[in-house]
């Protein structure tokens, strides 16, 4: 590739040419309107270039053209975002967007994200063109490429906001076959002979050879037309290894989307569809609903699918007898005049539309077959009102009279609603008088699909007629009122994955809500309901989470590295309502916490030759964690030594020290050479068998020689003598005298109360070890040596 520049001319920036702001003329954009084109250089011939939005209601083509990807409402007139691509070096250049509707004037940005030197702006205009489609690079003899990222040297990692852009291709091109997509591009064959090849399903997987690369030039191609309803997307893996040695590069994940097409028409459930009307219906009844479906992306408008009435025969008295609910296909009565006599059928031509009812279009046939509402004279008709979304609620009590013998079979009466209620919405029992049908509803009822019910119901007994009669029914017209309801998340549960040190004001994810209540128009804002360490913050009025402080994996709150907050969004209703959506953030471990020691307080043997075991902990992750290396700090190594074994610190006291408190200093590291300094409170005592031995078991050990020596009521005398041996003599060294002390008289002991010398102190034994023997003398000169 050859890099434009000359002497002449200042140094090429790889950039944006201009600042980008799109105007448009209205507040509503459909799908695929085209908005406009971008100039980008990267300073080499190439024309084509990879670009990525942060708003996934537009897109980018590889030429700089600017599409919306799904319709978008300016709710105040301009939308900003951020548009990204690369350089030939791998290196990141993000860059503001706005799209400005005429009229508004647009607020000047932060221009912190703009890379190189934007002179001047340009104001894109708008141009409608509904079949203006994401434009693939495949097939294109100037393709876009993309590069290996750049690799961190030693334990350092790679950015963490490097975003490898995906790839999108069209469902059903035609070729020509292999078409080419992409190159793949080392910075690495500057130096080296590079070899490319991909791995995974569609390549080395099943389906296998769907996707290949030129190993030397890094092009890669598709082989067959894409069905995004077969596969929506593919995941590769592209390598760049040196020709005859090691990888050149690490693997780079590759991700081609298959843009869907609409190449699907809504299907309706029915060819053709029948059912009753009754000729006294009233206005907001419902005789029938409609259903299709489209094979389409779901949530994509080429499966958003639109109703309408394209025509009803015959047109009287009006050519608007019937409406339909254009979001659910429910057919209901629009006008007055209904006459079996006179029209007793009506045939209407039903249409659903995709791309919101105006894209491909499938079609049915209704009839409807008008009824005399004096065939089956009801008993009474009656008329309810009841609150949307109610469930189990009392709708109608409906009361029968009956001449046979009062609480027999015969007499019993049974209800059953025999029309009106195809989704089964309402439930009717007996009650416990039983010529009375409670009528409840067995689920919400919604004002936004149906605004009133009618439904017939017919009373039976719980045996049959012995002669012919007439069944008596009863009507009941059920009018639902409107409910403010709570908007909806679009997911109920949204979960991502972030490193635990990502900065503050980082967009953590786009939270989406819907309100149902579609009459009411009502605004919807955002709010934070639960966020335990307080770490999260929200945009009230684009719903955009973002981190308000640094997060930390290692948190209490934080269950199996996930952390969960839960987001609401609330309308501005009179009676406003609040609908909650759980946002679950997937924490990944970076290496924040050295390892430390938990012992901080420790006896140690002075002749002992066994180490004392030391536990290591980190509060990171086991890939941040052991194997940890210890060593001995250098103001410490004189007197100590230490290693690790599998698990613990070996700590050695490695030469003789007088007894006391020593502190012994540590540096404990981790896999990824994280290290502290650890220090520790070493008591240091003489030891018999390593168990340590101080001043009160010395003490003990006399006087429990004197109780059990001295243990009567006679008059006794007690000598002393003491051999010593200072503790710097060798370990064979004989007992020298040090004290030989005169008899003493002891008064009588009462109960084993013992006695011990006055002159055995703590100054004159300091420095010794002792070897004690006792005479014990009474009057009768009988003598106990100890």
């Amino acid at each position: 590739m050859a890099v434009v520049s000359s002497a002449e001319e200042s140094p090429c920036k790889p950039g944006f040419y201009s600042d980008l702001i799109f105007k448009v003329n209205r507040k509503q954009l459909k799908q695929s309107t085209r908005l406009g084109k971008v100039g980008f250089t990267d300073c080499t011939d190439r024309t084509r270039f990879l670009f990525s939005t942060d708003d996934s209601r537009f897109v980018f083509n590889s030429d700089g053209v600017l599409t919306v990807k799904r319709a978008v409402v300016l709710h105040e007139g301009q939308l900003d975002f951020f548009v990204h691509s690369w350089d030939s070096q791998g290196n990141n250049i993000t860059f503001p967007v706005m799209v400005l509707q005429h009229g508004h004037h647009h607020v000047s940005r932060d221009a912190e994200h703009h890379h190189g030197d934007h002179r001047h702006q340009n104001h894109h205009n708008t141009e409608e063109d509904s079949d203006t489609r994401d434009v693939s690079t495949a097939g294109h003899p100037d393709v876009a490429v993309l590069y290996f990222p750049k690799s961190s040297k030693g334990l350092r990692r790679r950015k963490r906001d490097w975003v490898i852009p995906p790839i999108n291709i069209p469902e059903n091109s035609n070729g020509p076959f292999p078409l080419k997509m992409v190159t793949i591009h080392s910075v690495q064959n500057r130096y080296k002979k590079i070899l490319y090849s991909i791995t995974g399903p569609g390549a080395t997987e099943d389906p296998v050879g769907l996707f290949t690369m030129d190993k030397d030039t890094g092009d890669l191609y598709v082989h067959q037309r894409l069905d995004r309803e077969k596969q929506g997307h593919y995941t590769l893996f592209a390598h760049a290894d040196s020709a005859g040695s090691s990888k050149a590069e690490d693997p780079m994940e590759i991700i081609i989307n298959v843009i869907d097409m609409n190449d699907n028409k809504p299907i309706f459930e029915q060819t053709s569809y029948a059912a009753k009307v009754a000729e006294s219906s009233p206005k907001g009844t419902t005789v029938i609903q409609v259903k299709a479906t489209d094979a389409d992306e779901p949530g994509n408008d080429n499966s958003i699918i639109r109703y309408t009435i394209l025509s009803q025969e015959p047109k009287l008295p009006s050519d608007s007898m019937f409406a339909i609910n254009s979001f659910n296909g429910a057919i209901m009565v629009e006008g007055v005049g209904l006459d079996r006599k006179k029209y007793p059928e009506y045939t209407l031509k039903i249409q659903a539309a995709d791309i919101k009812g105006e894209g491909l279009s499938g079609r049915t046939a209704v009839v409807l077959k008008v009824t005399d509402s004096n065939d089956n004279p009801p008993v009474f008709t009656a008329s309810t009102v009841i609150d949307e979304n109610a469930v189990g609620v009392l709708v109608f009590k409906l009361s029968v009279t009956d001449k046979d013998e009062p609480n027999s079979p015969a007499w019993n009466a049974k209800f059953k609603i025999i029309r009106g209620d195809p989704d089964n919405l309402f439930s009717i029992e007996t009650g416990t008088y039983k010529q009375e049908g409670i009528i409840k509803t067995a689920k919400g009822l919604d004002f936004e699909k149906s605004r009133t019910h009618t439904l017939e119901v017919i009373v039976e007994n719980e045996v049959p007629f012995a002669i012919p009669l007439t069944t008596s029914t009863a009507t009941v017209v059920v009018t639902v009122k409107d409910v403010n309801e709570p908007p909806i998340f679009k997911e109920k549960e949204m979960t991502v994955q972030k490193s635990e040190d990502l900065p503050v004001e980082s967009v953590i994810i786009k939270s989406e809500a819907e309100d149902p209540d579609l009459a009411r128009e009502n605004a919807i804002k955002y709010k934070i309901i639960d966020d335990p360490d307080n770490w999260l913050t929200v945009d009230e009025d684009s719903g955009l989470v973002k981190v308000k402080s640094l997060m930390d994996r290692e948190s209490p709150n934080v269950k199996e590295n996930k952390y969960t907050a839960l987001l609401g969004a609330y309308d501005n209703d009179p009676v406003p309502a609040t609908g909650t959506g759980t946002l679950v953030i997937i924490l990944e471990d970076v290496n924040d916490n050295p390892p430390f020691i938990e012992e901080r307080n420790i006896t140690v043997c002075k002749d002992a030759s066994a180490p004392v075991l030391l536990t290591v902990t980190d509060r990171d992750g086991p890939l941040h964690s052991a194997p940890y290396n210890v060593m001995v700090h250098e103001a410490s190594k004189p007197k100590w030594s230490a290693q690790m074994n599998k698990t613990k610190v070996e700590l050695v006291l490695k030469s003789s020290v007088l007894s006391g408190t020593y502190q012994v200093i540590l540096r404990v590291s981790d896999t990824d050479g994280l290290e502290q300094n650890c220090t520790i409170q070493a008591k240091v005592c003489y030891c018999v068998e390593n168990k340590r031995v101080d001043e009160q078991t010395i003490r003990g050990v006399v006087g429990g020689i004197l109780l059990l020596s001295i243990s009567s009521e006679q008059q006794w005398f007690i000598s002393i003598s003491a051999l010593s041996r200072h503790r710097r003599a060798p370990p064979h060294s004989p007992f020298m005298p040090l004290h030989v002390y005169s008899t003493s008289q002891i008064s009588p002991f009462s109960n084993g109360t013992h006695l011990f010398h006055k002159d055995l102190n703590k100054e004159k034994f300091r420095n010794a070890f002792f070897s004690f023997m006792f005479f014990f003398h009474h009057q009768q000169n009988a003598t106990k040596t100890c």
